[in-house]
């Protein structure tokens, strides 16, 4: 089954926070979340600027981020 492109990259663009360089999946939205969920993990827009920064993806800095 051949997947949909996503409809709204240039928006998502516009508001994705991520900053990995070279992100192969920056503004294609679901792509990100299976990836990240597929290793246990949280996409970007899911943590605050700072934390973000750090690229640890992790539940564990999840709830750090969210406990400030």
């Amino acid at each position: 089954m051949e997947r949909e492109k996503c409809p709204n990259i240039e928006q998502n663009l516009e508001d994705c926070p991520c900053t990995y360089p070279g992100c192969p999946r920056k503004g294609k939205c679901c792509e990100c979340v299976r990836h990240h969920t597929e290793k246990n993990e949280l996409p970007a827009c899911a943590f605050s600027e700072q934390a973000e920064q750090t690229y640890d993806r992790s539940f564990e800095k999840f709830i750090e981020d969210q406990s400030k």
